[in-house]
């Protein structure tokens, strides 16, 4: 069967599912390969305007691939080619969703991290435990961690490889939000649903700008803010947002 399996289970929303549940979704060369096909082509697809990223109720993702890890030596070519699904998610201008249960470390906790939103199942666990096998997280885990919670919770469980239970994370920031486990997915669809119905050109301004300038200096980041909401003036669909409002019905967002 497929490594990822992608479903269109809403209007405007795709769903992409890590289906290695024998080694609890861990993420081969193979998976981060075809995560960054999936998520090019999703990227450049205008039928959509959200992503859901999964894996089953054991794993989100459980790390990296340990076997394929043991072989490398310092001077591998594969640590480069590793890079590419963190680079396409990177890139990708829709929202990106992590719906999260069961086991989320390792690599599987840094794929979290670069998504947008992450909701969480009440018995979900996120780590970086890398530090136990004798290296330390290698996909943005240490930098991202750090800005999420700052540095004595991001020190706290990096330096020990303890895994973080989900109301953890939330108090620590990590998490957007905490539902039941049987409830992940569908919460994470429906917040998918609500950013598809809106329009998508207002979407990209705010995570464009939202990346941007968290790691810029405050006036800098201000001035992008401001540049891209005067952008937003000259679409139609602020025209028919606007409109929509004063004359009582239902928008309909075209993207331009």
């Amino acid at each position: 069967m497929a490594e990822i399996l992608e479903e269109r289970p809403a209007e405007g929303v795709a769903l992409l599912r890590i289906n290695r549940p024998e080694v609890l979704n861990a993420l081969s060369m193979s998976v981060r390969a075809m995560l960054a096909e999936f998520l090019s082509k999703l990227d450049a697809d205008p039928e959509v305007r959200a992503i859901v990223i999964t894996g089953d109720e054991k794993a989100f993702a459980a790390g990296a691939d340990l076997v394929e890890l043991k072989k490398r030596t310092v001077h591998d070519t594969t640590f480069r080619s590793s890079r590419v699904a963190w680079e396409a998610m990177e890139a990708c201008r829709k929202p990106i969703i992590a719906a999260v249960n069961g086991f989320a470390l390792g690599g599987g906790c840094e794929l979290a991290l670069h998504c947008d939103i992450i909701v969480a199942g009440e018995g979900a666990k996120f780590g970086l435990p890398e530090v136990k096998v004798g290296i330390m997280p290698g996909a943005g885990g240490t930098q991202r961690l750090l800005r999420a919670a700052g540095k004595f919770q991001a020190m706290r469980y990096l330096l020990t490889g303890d895994m973080i239970p989900a109301l953890t994370a939330r108090e620590m920031g990590l998490v957007s939000e905490v539902v039941p486990d049987g409830e992940v997915l569908g919460h994470a669809l429906k917040i998918a649903g609500k950013i598809a119905a809106l329009p998508p050109l207002s979407v990209d301004a705010i995570k464009e700008v939202v990346n941007l300038g968290a790691d810029a200096p405050l006036e800098v980041a201000l001035i992008l803010e401001r540049k891209a909401f005067q952008l937003l003036f000259a679409t139609e669909d602020r025209d028919e947002g606007i409109s929509a409002f004063l004359e009582k019905r239902k928008p309909v967002f075209k993207g331009r």
